[in-house]
C-alpha cells in the first residue's frame, strides 16, 4: 500500500507534476490570487473570460492542486451543505433559494467548461445515494428529504427509494433504503485541477509555484521569493488558510482521509452492483463517502484524526496508521465482497471549516481584498461558484451572484487552543459513539449524543 504522495489521483496520472518556476523577485499584477486550487483557478478563469487583457498572477506555495483540489473524493454535487437558516439575515428566504439554485447550476457549469477546454477528468453524470442501514439513519434521510423539499427548489431532484430499489443499485449490508439526488457527477479531481491550471495559462494567467506567502495587505502580497504589487488581492487558500499570518482561527483545517483499492475483478462487481457509479455515502453521523472510479476501483473516505493541535496541516498527504486501519475496516464493512482486494493507496488532506460551519465569499471594494472558503467538504462544486463570484466582485460586475447571501457574510472565529482541539475531538467522539448506539438499536430515534455534539460544535 502506498501512503501519501499527496493522493492516489496524482499517482493515477503517473506521479506528481513537474513544478512551475517560483516567483523570481518583485513583480506587479492587476490581480494577485493566493492559492492554485479550484477556487483560485476558477477565479482566474472567469477574470480572463470577462477581461481578457487583465494581468492575473496566481501564487502557490507547493503546486497547483496540492491541497484539497487534488485530494478530494471526486464529488461534483452542487450541494448546499450548510444551515439554510443562517443565511436568512443576509438575504431572506428568497436569497437562500437563489443561492441553492446557483449551487445546483455549478454541476452543469463545471462540465461545460471541462468540455470546452478539452479537460478529460473522468466525468460521469450520475446520482448521489445516501444509504440507510438502521432505523435511525432511515429516519434521518426522511427528515433530510422533508427539509430539502421545504425550500421549494428543484424538489423533483430528490426522492426516497426503498430497500429493494436501493439494493438493485448497490448491495450494501443492512440496506433499508436511500435518499437519491439527481444531477451530480463523479470526477477525477487531479485531472480537473491540472486541466484547469493549463486552461488559465493558455489565457495568459501566470502561475508561480514553490512560493510561500508570508504576508497580505491591500495592494501587496509578500512572499519568500519577492513582493507582488497588485490592484486586487484574492485569498483562495481554504483548508490552508490557518497557515497564513493572523488567520489561525479563521477556518479550522479539518482532516479527511481516503483509501482506494486495486481494480475489482468482474465477479466481485457482479456481487456489489454499483453499475451506475453513483456517489455513495451513508446516513451515519461519522459518514463515509465513496466513488467507483473509471477503472473499477473503490475510493472511500471519512474522518480519521480529525484535527491537529494548533491548526497544523498534514505532511503531504501521509495519513497515520490508525486512520488507515479505520478506513479499511469501514471499506470492508460496507463492501464485504471486496475484502480480498488489496488496498492500493491511502492519503489525507485538510478542508476549511468555519466556526458556524457556513461558507463565505468576501470582498472589500475599498481595499480590493477578497477571499472565499469554508466549504466544509463540498468544495468541488462550491469553489466554482466562489471563483465566479470573486471574479465579478473584483471587476465590479453587478451580477445576481454577487448579491447572494454568502457574500460578505461575517466569519465567526474559532476559540483559542486548547479549546478548539478539545471541542473537535470531543465532537467526533460523540458522533462515533452515537453511531454505535444507533447501530445497536431498533429505535428510529437519533442518539442524544449526536445532538449534544452538534450543539457544542454549533452545527
Amino acid at each position: 500500500m502506498r501512503l501519501g504522495e499527496v493522493s492516489f489521483w496524482f499517482a493515477d496520472l503517473g506521479g506528481l507534476p513537474a513544478r512551475r518556476p517560483a516567483l523570481d523577485g518583485n513583480t506587479t499584477a492587476d490581480v494577485c490570487i493566493v492559492g492554485a486550487g479550484y477556487t483560485g483557478l476558477w477565479a482566474a478563469w472567469y477574470l480572463k473570460q470577462h477581461a481578457p487583457t487583465l494581468d492575473v498572477l496566481v501564487v502557490e506555495k507547493d503546486f497547483a492542486g496540492f491541497g484539497a483540489s487534488g485530494r478530494n473524493g471526486g464529488w461534483l454535487t452542487g450541494g448546499f451543505a450548510w444551515r439554510h437558516d443562517r443565511y436568512l439575515a443576509q438575504g431572506g428566504r428568497e436569497g437562500v433559494r437563489a443561492m441553492i439554485r446557483a449551487l445546483l447550476g455549478t454541476v452543469d457549469e463545471v462540465i461545460a467548461v471541462a468540455e470546452a477546454e478539452g479537460i478529460d477528468a473522468d466525468i460521469r453524470r450520475t446520482d448521489e445515494l445516501i444509504v440507510a442501514q438502521n432505523p435511525a439513519q432511515e429516519a434521518r434521510i426522511r427528515a433530510e428529504l422533508a427539509h430539502r423539499q421545504s425550500w421549494d427548489v428543484a424538489e423533483d431532484r430528490v426522492r426516497l427509494i426503498g430497500a429493494a430499489e436501493a439494493r438493485a443499485r448497490v448491495d450494501v449490508p443492512g440496506l433499508r433504503g436511500a435518499l437519491v439526488m439527481q444531477n451530480v457527477a463523479r470526477i477525477q479531481p487531479a485531472k480537473l485541477v491540472r486541466g484547469l491550471a493549463a486552461a488559465v495559462e493558455r489565457r495568459g494567467v501566470r502561475i508561480v509555484e514553490g512560493t510561500a506567502v508570508t504576508g497580505l495587505a491591500p495592494g501587496r502580497v509578500v512572499t519568500d521569493r519577492g513582493t507582488v504589487q497588485a490592484g486586487a488581492v484574492l485569498r483562495c487558500t481554504e483548508g490552508f488558510t490557518a497557515t497564513l499570518p493572523g488567520e489561525a482561527r479563521t477556518w479550522l483545517p479539518l482532516n479527511s482521509a481516503q483509501v482506494v483499492t486495486e481494480p475489482l475483478p468482474p465477479e466481485i462487481w457482479a456481487r456489489i452492483g454499483w453499475e451506475g457509479c453513483e456517489l455513495l455515502e451513508d446516513g451515519a453521523h461519522s459518514y463515509f463517502y465513496a466513488q467507483r472510479t473509471r477503472e473499477g476501483r473503490i475510493a472511500l473516505g471519512g474522518r480519521g484524526v480529525p484535527y491537529r493541535m494548533g491548526s497544523r496541516v498534514d505532511c503531504a498527504g501521509t495519513p497515520d496508521p490508525e486512520t488507515v486501519r479505520r478506513l479499511v475496516a469501514r471499506l470492508h464493512a460496507v463492501f464485504p465482497a471486496a475484502r480480498s482486494v488489496p488496498v492500493a493507496h491511502a492519503w489525507c488532506g485538510v478542508l476549511g471549516v468555519p466556526r458556524d460551519w457556513c461558507a463565505t465569499v468576501g470582498y472589500d471594494p475599498a481595499t480590493r481584498m477578497g477571499f472565499a472558503g469554508g466549504y466544509v467538504g463540498v468544495g468541488v462544486s462550491t469553489s466554482n461558484l466562489a471563483g465566479r463570484t470573486l471574479a465579478d466582485l473584483a471587476l465590479g460586475r453587478q451580477t445576481d451572484i454577487v448579491r447572494l447571501p454568502w457574500v460578505n457574510r461575517p466569519v465567526r472565529r474559532w476559540e483559542r487552543e486548547p479549546l478548539r482541539w478539545l471541542g473537535v475531538h470531543g465532537l467526533y467522539w460523540l458522533l462515533t459513539a452515537a453511531d454505535r448506539r444507533e447501530a445497536a438499536s431498533a429505535s428510529a430515534r437519533p442518539s442524544a449524543l449526536a445532538r449534544i455534539g452538534k450543539a457544542i460544535a454549533g452545527r
